[in-house]
């Protein structure tokens, strides 16, 4: 779960063996948290870093395979900084 208290995250198919044959995740967010989308856009604008963070996304699958925690977080830094930049260009 989320630590955000404006952010709800809800993760199924992840068990202690590794991931079931289906995993959903939902996320539900107060009206104006966009961070996602300013991601998301920021990706599809900027392929070079769409390409860095796959990268960083497969350096991490084996070590994080079954810590789904531990996996988001690796990624939060990267996942910061291209969002504070989105904001900034829109």
């Amino acid at each position: 779960m989320n630590e955000n208290k404006n952010r709800l995250d809800f993760n199924k198919g992840y068990t202690p063996d590794g991931f079931a044959d289906k995993v959903f995740h939902i996320h539900v967010r107060m009206t104006g948290d966009n961070d996602q989308i300013y991601f998301r856009d920021y990706l599809n604008s900027h392929s070079d870093v769409a390409k860095e963070y796959e990268d960083l996304k497969l350096s991490l699958w084996k070590s994080f395979e079954h810590n789904r925690d531990g996996y988001t977080n690796a990624k939060s830094d990267f996942i910061t900084y291209y969002t504070g930049l989105a904001k900034q260009t829109k």
